[in-house]
Parts: structure tokens; sequence; C-alpha cells
């Protein structure tokens, strides 16, 4: 058979072939991605792409311990299949033993091993562009002009080693970006939606979008400060995405984060919040589903590639406001004594019964603001995860809970793990995507919050 065609399957069973010792694992992606951009009120371009990555992990087992070499290559590798193999068991070769060097894990052949892996395509936004043509008709009308873009993306990855073990995983994942500004371009408003392409969501975009413009029409100056702020869910999503990432078990029983406990040990157990706010991760959860076993090209602080193929269980990390568990592989597991507690590749933060809005949290606030997203964020202190960061299209000032006018950007510096016990109301938990980090965590559902003192450190430049 052609080498050029063969499925990911076949790409990994050959790179399997390859392989020059009892341990190997290919990891095969098949990417198709399909996206619209506009602006200007006008659908500017559109396109379809395909890819394919392929890495290869070859395990040297030597005196002191087992080595691991990893090679990986982006599209079409069949013809280079021989070198890439070659490569990766060249640096196991002069590796140093693998500290979480464990046995690779052995399990089933996946029934659908063998199907063909899903592709998007254009008709992916059969409904999108009629409802944009509506949403660019009506901000003509009100002298708006709208930019943006959608994307929507299917990602099969194909897992296969020397145990036997053949897993895969299908995901798909959408979403929708849409900034108006006005016709002097003075003003201008974000909003995003994950999930949903319909016309449903684009006339909800636009109908907000247009919303905030006209709260920009009244602009106020406002001081460094703390402030009684809502949070919507994106710049939610990029929050509890930091708690999530900083949350590597090994790193907090060494006493290196803010997971871990004066005197030693973690801070398992103890109470984040006195809300029952439940951070969690669940490979079935409806709308959000990913891969229900440990996918790994590599290792570090949080996943082991020793782990590859391990079954996944719905996790809580956060359970009712109680820290109740930390990322663990098997490797640090058995350094600390704690249970496997592997990495889950969605994140859900959710109170039981709560059904407000952001408009409902605005509604309680006697004098504050509303956010709409927050870039360029960064760590400053991984021992307290204090974060920094700037506001980002349209902070918005709210007296007696009604929304008055727009303010100037902020820089802010916050750690989300001590924010989580300021938090004085939450929101109807929706599925979301960040949008700093939204490319790295595309499976999120996060509900408004309200926090109160929000520090907003500095007044940025931003717009």
């Amino acid at each position: 058979m052609n080498a050029r065609a063969w499925t990911p399957q076949q790409t990994a069973e050959r790179a399997l072939e390859l392989c020059p010792t009892a341990g190997c694992l290919a990891i095969v992606t098949e990417e198709s991605e399909a996206n619209i951009r506009w602006a200007n009120n006008s659908l500017t371009t559109d396109g379809v792409t395909a890819s394919r990555q392929v890495t290869v992990a070859v395990i040297v087992d030597k005196t002191g311990g087992l080595r691991v070499g990893v090679a990986s290559r982006r599209g079409a590798v069949a013809d280079s299949l021989a070198e890439l193999v070659d490569t990766a068991r060249r640096v196991a070769e002069d590796a140093e033993p693998a500290e979480d060097g464990q046995p690779l894990v052995a399990g089933p052949v996946d029934p659908h091993w063998t199907d063909p892996a899903p592709r998007t395509s254009m008709a992916a936004f059969a409904d999108t562009a009629p409802a944009l043509g509506a949403a660019f008709d009506a901000a003509r009308g009100r002298g708006q002009l709208l930019y943006g873009y959608a994307e929507h993306r299917a990602r099969s990855t194909f897992l296969a080693s020397s145990t036997g073990l053949r897993r895969r995983a299908d995901q798909c994942s959408g979403h929708l970006e849409l900034t108006g500004k006005s016709g002097d371009r003075r003003r201008s408003a974000w909003a995003g939606a994950a999930g949903d392409l319909g016309p449903t969501a684009v006339t909800g975009l636009y109908e907000e979008v247009d919303r905030r413009l006209a709260w920009a029409g009244r602009q106020v100056e406002l001081p460094p400060g703390r402030y009684d702020t809502v949070l919507p869910p994106a710049a939610v999503g990029d929050l509890m995405n930091y708690v999530y990432w900083a949350a590597g078990g090994r790193e907090a029983a060494e006493g290196r984060t803010v997971y871990s406990a004066p005197g030693g040990g973690t801070r398992v157990g103890s109470r984040l919040t006195d809300l029952p706010l439940t951070l969690r991760g669940d490979p079935a959860a409806p709308g959000l589903e990913c891969a229900p076993f440990v996918l790994a090209p590599a290792s570090d602080e949080i996943v082991s590639i020793f782990d590859n193929g391990l079954a996944l269980r719905p996790t809580a990390w956060i359970d009712a406001g109680v820290l109740r568990s930390l990322l663990h592989t098997r490797h640090s597991a058995t350094l600390t004594g704690a249970p496997v507690t592997p990495h889950i590749d969605n994140l859900i933060l959710e109170r039981p019964g709560a059904m407000a809005t952001v408009d409902g949290l605005v509604a309680g606030v006697e004098r504050g603001l509303l956010l709409t997203t927050l870039w360029y964020i960064r760590e400053v202190d991984l021992a307290t995860l204090l974060l920094t960061g700037l506001t980002r299209d349209g902070v918005y000032l709210v007296e007696h809970g009604e929304v008055v006018g727009a303010v100037n950007n902020f820089r802010f510096n916050e750690s989300p793990v001590d924010l989580l016990a300021r938090v004085l109301d939450v929101g109807a938990t929706e599925p979301t995507r960040a949008r700093e980090w939204g490319d790295a965590f595309t499976h999120a559902a996060m509900p408004p919050l309200r926090v109160a003192d929000f520090n907003m450190s500095s007044i940025s430049e931003a717009v």
C-alpha cells in the first residue's frame, strides 16, 4: 500500500513495527478545521485545513532505569517514519534515566479503533453565515463595524503501544468571537461563545456587542483600587485554568505552590471558599467530552509519558469549596502516597442550583465594575499563584445595580485561589472559551462570578 495513503491507525501500527525496542508508543493526531473571518461588516476569508501530527516515544531499558526518547513531526510523515522512529531511539540511548519511569499501560483495543477519523467542513457554518449577514445589516444601520472569527474543529487522536493498547479519542469544538466598533472607532466591545455556532449564538453575540457599545457612550475615568467586580464566564475560565494548571501534587508536597501546607504536606482537605463551589473534570461531561484516557506526548510536572492510555474517571479538584484532589501521575502518587488522579482535558466550575446571568449578578452591585475579558496574564509568584494581567475590550461602571458607562482599562494583580474566598455570588455555568487560553483548553464550562475587592493595581493604556 502507498505509504502516503496510510490512515492514522496504519501510521501508528507501522511506527510500532519499526521500533527496535520492546517499549514504544505512537500518538497520531488527525485534525481538520474550518473557519470564516469578517471585517467591516463583510465576510473576508474562509478556509478548511487538514493536518496530521505523529509523535513516537521509544523506551530503552538500560542499567539505571528506563530511558525515553521522543520525536514528533507534523505533516506527511509516512515516507520519513523510519527516520522519526530512529531519532526517538537515538534520543533514548543518550538520555538520562527517566525519573517517572513506569511500566507502559496495557489495556483494551477500542471497538471503534479502525473507524475513519471524522472531518469538518464549511457545512459547519451553514446557519452561521446567514445570521452574520443579518447582523452586518443591523450594524450598518447603526453606524457600527463588525469584526470577528468563527472556527469549527474535528480532532481524532490515536494511541498505540507495544503493550497492545489501542485507544482513540474523537473531539469536536467550535467557537465564535465578535468585536464591534463605533463608526469613529473610538468605542469597541467584544463577545464570544463556545460550542453553538448557530443563528441564536450569532444574534445573541451581536445584541450583547450592541448593548456594550451603547454603554460606552459615556466614558468615566476611575483610579486604581479594589472593586466589587463581576467576571463573565470567559474571564473566569482564564483564571480557573491557572487554578488547575498549578495543581501539581508533587510540587505541592514539596512546598513549592499555593497548594502547599505550612509546615509540610499539601492543603488537600482544606476549605478554599465558604460557597459550595465545585471545580471538576469529567471525560464524559455532555457537550464537553474529551479523551477518557491519558494522552501525554511528553512528561512534565503534571503528566507522565509512561501513563499514556491510563483510564480517567470523573474527579473533583475542589468539592463544595474544599480542595479534594491534586494532579498526580503514577510516579508522583508513589512518591507522595496520594491517589493517582491524572490530568483531564476539560474543566467545569459550578455551584449547585445557581441560575443567575451576568445581568443578575450586576443587579447586586451597589458600585463596582463589570469586566469583559482578561489578557496578557502572567504568573508573578507560584507560592501564592499571584497573577498579573490587563483588562480588555470593555470595563464598565456599575452603580445601584445598573451599568452606567465604560471606564479605563486596568492592570490587575490577583491570586485566583485567594479570589475564590472572596466570591460573593455565582451564576449559571455554561460552555465557555477562555479569551487568552482558549486554544490550549477548548473544553470548559464556567459561570459568571461576583467577587469582592478585585485588585485593579494600576491604570493601563491598553485599548
